[in-house]
């Protein structure tokens, strides 16, 4: 990194928060939402509400692992290419079969892949090693064998992954497709997960218009409701209102009202504007000295103006309302506090920052830890690079970029200038790099 350290600069006004502090007051005031089971299909993208253990081994049963001829291997342990051995067939058996026929010696049975082997066998030999190999063919009454297998050889032993009361998935644990395959294989129909965080979504300001419509002199798209409710599908939450209203405090108090007296009141209510110095910021006019929100200069860059708080049985944030510093907000405070809604240990909750580098040469602001959105890619030698998706950085109302970044670069407030290839934190927010 160039350029020498510099001290803490933070304006008048205040002092200001640091980034972990500004989290852990927020993560102090969420808990994990109540439980319900579900069946597995009903439980995807929710986390786990308990340790979950194998309720049956797998495999359940012996089977195979090939299609081909269950056999005794010792009847057929002198077997070569040459002086092929042949069997008597005396059974049949496709997946699904609970047939376990005797095979006595020199006897053997055509077997399909994942169907359960006889207990008599010890061996199954494939299709391509017998004169039998078509497994479409009607059932012969001999087959020859041309290669003798090992004992054990192409059988899947019952429990050789997990026994029954293995540790399957820990509580906390997210429902993917394929945790729910584990689930289901090992013998469980349902699972206990919390439920989903309902979200309300408000965006103020009374220069937005809806996407698409005319715009005229001083008016913008309203791209926050769709950045934020995007964001709350994204990390699990169901998004139940939302809602756009103009800068008047009157307004937005009744926006609030509605949206907390539906049938299913909202979780959380995420805010987007209007908490900052603006003499028109409807957040900071309801809710200063009114308790339950407080506000806060948090020391980043974009993201400082902060609020948080209680809105009745609710969380509330109160976010920046410029987009890129809203999506830094989201990720930073709001991500975290759903993952503890949903079920996610808390020291878990907050997105891990890893080593990296720079992927070109930017510009820092004074005073506060910078927090870039950026591509991540991946250099030959495994490292992680973070560009700016944006040419002018992290300046909060470059939107159009931000749909470019997989993640985001952090730089502490000492550094004053980004040489390409610094080391740099890095946090994924998407296992999809664009």
């Amino acid at each position: 990194m160039s350029g020498p350290p510099r001290g803490d600069q933070a304006p008048a006004g205040g002092a200001m928060r640091s980034v972990a502090d500004q989290r852990a007051r927020v993560l102090d005031a969420v808990a994990p939402l109540p439980t319900t089971v579900l069946p597995l299909a009903e439980a995807h993208g929710l986390r786990l509400a308990q340790d979950m253990t194998a309720a049956i081994a797998v495999p359940t049963w012996d089977n195979s692992a090939m299609d081909g001829y269950a056999v005794r291997a010792g009847d057929i342990a002198a077997a070569t290419h040459e002086h092929g051995i042949t069997l008597r067939i005396v059974a049949d058996l496709p997946a699904g079969s609970g047939d376990d026929p005797h095979l006595a010696p020199g006897e053997a049975a055509r077997i399909m892949t994942g169907a359960v082997v006889p207990t008599a066998a010890d061996a199954v030999v494939p299709l391509e090693q017998t004169d039998r190999d078509d497994p479409m063919a009607p059932l012969a009454e001999t087959v020859t064998v041309y290669r003798a297998p090992g004992t054990g050889q192409h059988l899947r032993r019952a429990g050789e992954d997990l026994v029954a009361g293995d540790p399957v998935l820990a509580a906390g644990s997210l429902a993917t497709g394929a945790a729910l395959s584990a689930l289901a294989a090992t013998g469980h129909g349902t699972v206990r997960v919390h439920r989903r965080a309902r979200v309300a979504v408000i965006a103020t300001g009374s220069e937005l218009v809806r996407p698409g419509e005319p715009l005229t002199r001083g008016l913008i798209p309203d791209s926050n409701s769709l950045l934020v409710a995007g964001l709350v599908r994204e990390h699990g939450g169901e998004v139940v209102a939302v809602r756009h209203v103009d800068d008047d405090a009157a307004h937005l108090a009744e926006a609030l009202r509605q949206v907390s007296q539906a049938p299913e009141p909202p979780d959380v209510v995420v805010l987007t504007g209007g908490v900052s110095e603006g003499a028109f910021d409807p957040v900071k006019q309801l809710f200063t000295g009114a308790g339950g929100v407080e506000f806060a200069r948090v020391r980043m860059q974009p993201g400082k103006p902060q609020a948080f708080g209680r809105l009745g049985d609710a969380v509330l944030f109160g976010l920046p309302g410029n987009p890129v510093s809203a999506w830094v907000s989201f990720h930073v405070f709001v991500a975290p506090a759903l993952a503890v809604m949903h079920g996610m240990p808390r020291e878990r909750a907050a997105p891990p920052a890893v080593p990296g580098v720079a992927g070109a040469d930017w510009g820092t602001p004074p005073g506060r830890d910078q927090y870039l959105p950026a591509r991540i890619s991946t250099r030959d030698d495994r490292v992680l690079v973070a560009t700016p998706v944006a040419a002018l950085g992290s300046k909060s109302h470059l939107v159009a970029s931000l749909a470019q970044a997989s993640g985001y670069a952090i730089v502490p407030a000492a550094v004053d200038h980004i040489t390409r290839g610094d080391a740099v934190s890095i946090v994924r927010t998407s296992l999809e790099t664009p």
